[in-house]
């Protein structure tokens, strides 16, 4: 099935793609007035929606940005467009904003919102499934630092996504303005502490302790990543949460990303390093794709 060929969800409507549209005066697109999920589907089932629906409401929350849509009415919603496209396993991605008001900065508190849910087949999760990458991820620093919570709350997963296109930016011109050789970016903090990837949370290991960076400071809270530390607990894996510098993470015996799409995925080299994946990694692996299964294809 081609892009052109699937069915999105605009503002309670099925509609073809390729007649997918919002008004040019939607705050959305104006001012990135907006908060998105991007979810999964396994076997037809939104996996941890109710973490998702929980932080979708924490970011409309910060940005006081009331749509009166119930929690139901927008799993139903989601649930119509896999449907409509006969998707089992696939990626999601739900965006509510503001709505239309006249072009000024100061929104106006009543609401009527836009809700657009556009879905993409990927492979099947769990115990038989396949992973979305190829090779485990190659990843570069850049200069670019990621946004502060006293500016824009860390928390907020919102349509003003620049701090990770501007990452994305720099790293597709240090890969020589090309695809490249580099599939992430890594962003430290204001204070030079290590945060998070342009699209993913950040985890390492060394003498067979599980760190991450601590969302006390600037990282997104990834329901991913909270899922990967549930993990940790229930196998007895020691954990630490803390700031970190660069050199923390090169001394690395194991290290990799996590996001929604990816799941798991180790890290081959920072920044020309080899470090790679090991037995944490595979064991914490193994374990989410256990919990894929139990949730979703059982």
């Amino acid at each position: 099935m081609a892009d052109d060929d699937y069915v999105y969800h605009v503002d309670g409507d099925l509609v073809p793609a390729s007649e997918a549209t919002v008004s040019v005066d939607d705050r959305g697109f104006r001012y990135g007035d907006a908060a998105f999920e991007t979810l999964r589907a396994y076997g037809g089932t939104v996996f941890e929606w109710g973490a998702h629906l929980e932080r979708l409401e924490a970011t409309c929350e910060a940005l006081s940005l009331a749509h009166g849509l119930s929690g139901d009415d927008l799993r139903a919603r989601i649930d119509e467009t896999l449907a409509a496209n006969d998707f089992a396993d696939a990626y999601v991605r739900l965006s509510v904003t503001r709505g239309v008001q006249p072009g000024k900065l100061t929104p106006k508190p009543e609401v009527d919102p836009t809700v657009v849910i556009y879905a993409k087949p990927l492979p099947r999760g769990g115990l038989e499934g396949e992973s979305v990458w190829d090779e485990p991820a190659t990843v570069r620093t850049v200069e670019t630092r990621r946004i502060p919570g006293e500016a824009i709350p860390t928390t907020a997963k919102t349509h003003n996504y620049l701090n990770g296109i501007l990452a994305r930016v720099e790293l597709r011109a240090e890969n020589g303005g090309g695809a490249g050789e580099a599939d992430e970016a890594l962003m430290c903090d204001l204070d030079g502490y290590v945060a998070e990837g342009a699209t993913s949370n950040l985890f390492f290991v060394r003498e067979g302790v599980l760190q991450t960076p601590t969302t006390d400071g600037d990282v997104l809270p990834g329901i991913t990543r909270a899922i990967v530390l549930e993990l940790a607990d229930e196998a007895d894996i020691s954990v630490r949460k803390g700031r970190y510098e660069f050199a923390d993470v090169l001394a690395a015996d194991e290290a990799f990303l996590t996001n929604r799409t990816w799941e798991l995925r180790p890290i081959a080299a920072l920044d020309g390093t080899e470090i790679g994946g090991g037995p944490v990694t595979d064991r914490l692996a193994r374990l989410y794709d256990d919990r894929v299964e139990a949730a979703c294809y059982r």
